[in-house]
């Protein structure tokens, strides 16, 4: 009977310590898991790594120090800009690749906002949300090389394919974010808007967007730094922008001009990066858009007043 309480007192700290550990233990047991899972990935054969190291050493060797003639003008077709860097490489590659996300950003936003209102289950009936999802999930279930793959062989090479891509993309992707936020956002202003008398279109225009404008905001940038980043490498294939140029480098093994629009690319994108976080600053703590009443840019100032006064009388039964 003596050794009974140290053993338990044993068994009690052993499990405190298993508690407090738990989550580092669970991530040490899948980080072993995972080599496992590599291990027959690779057939056991490690070596290869020690093949891949001495490949990296080769390419930056190759690499440094950059070619920095991107730069400059080309030689064909004739630069009538008085700088030459307007006629360079990098700076056309890369404006091209901006262009393609900005349009196929903008066309996937306002695609995204009409579908993500139909798969909504608070805006829809639910046959009309589940039909829509499937369509949405259909869409992101291809990444954006492989749809970039598919316009290239429709339309041919050129940043047409890498617009549709990254619109079709875009749209599967932010659909999904928006009609979640949608789905989360407060149920009174839904039932005022309804109690009003308010159409679906004019609820989606009037209450929705005005409600989740700081996730749709903050959406918008992040998929235009998606689309700028990923512009890159669907122009692998073909599909327009600073990445064909990087493929066709590739090709010719010059390695010193790959990692000059490397670093262009790197440049620009934490640029675009740091602009987007200027824009997201519009966002305060709590998460709501510095702005005015959205009520006085969408009804008129009798419909915002009943709007309020139907809103408040919800929220009071609540």
């Amino acid at each position: 009977m003596r050794d009974s309480k140290p053993q338990s007192t044993a068994l009690n700290s052993a499990l405190e310590v298993v508690k407090r550990y738990q989550i580092l233990l669970f991530v040490v047991l899948l980080a072993f898991y995972a080599v496992v899972v590599m291990n027959g990935l690779i057939d056991g054969k490690w070596g290869r790594l020690a093949g891949g190291w001495e490949n990296l050493r080769i390419f930056f060797a190759e690499s440094l120090p950059p070619d920095w003639s991107v730069l400059e003008a080309r030689s064909y077709p004739e630069c009538n800009q008085s700088i030459g860097f307007f006629c360079s490489i990098a700076y056309l590659g890369m404006l091209e690749t901006i262009k393609i996300a900005f349009v196929a950003t903008i066309f996937g936003f306002i695609g995204a906002i009409l579908l993500s209102s139909l798969a909504a289950r608070n805006l829809v009936p639910f046959w009309v949300s589940i039909i829509i999802r499937i369509l949405l999930s259909a869409m992101r279930s291809l990444p954006s090389l492989i749809w970039a793959i598919l316009f290239v062989i429709i339309f041919g090479l050129g940043p047409l394919a890498g617009v549709l891509a990254m619109t079709f993309y875009t749209i599967g992707y932010l659909g999904k974010l928006q009609y979640e936020a949608i789905e989360g956002m407060d149920s009174a202003p839904l039932e005022a808007s309804r109690a009003t008398g308010l159409t679906r279109p004019e609820i989606l225009t009037n209450v929705v967007i005005p409600e989740t404008s700081n996730h749709l905001l903050s959406q918008l940038m992040f998929m235009f730094e998606y689309n700028v980043r990923h512009g890159t490498v669907i122009g692998i294939v073909g599909a327009g922008g600073i990445g064909y140029y990087i493929s066709n480098y590739l090709n010719l093994f010059l390695y010193d001009k790959v990692f000059a629009l490397l670093l262009v690319t790197f440049i620009v994108v934490v640029l675009i990066d740091m602009i987007s976080m200027a824009v997201r600053s519009f966002v305060n703590e709590d998460g709501d858009v510095r702005r005015p009443s959205w009520l006085t840019v969408f009804f008129s100032p009798n419909r915002a007043v009943r709007y309020h006064k139907v809103r408040s009388d919800v929220e009071g039964e609540d």
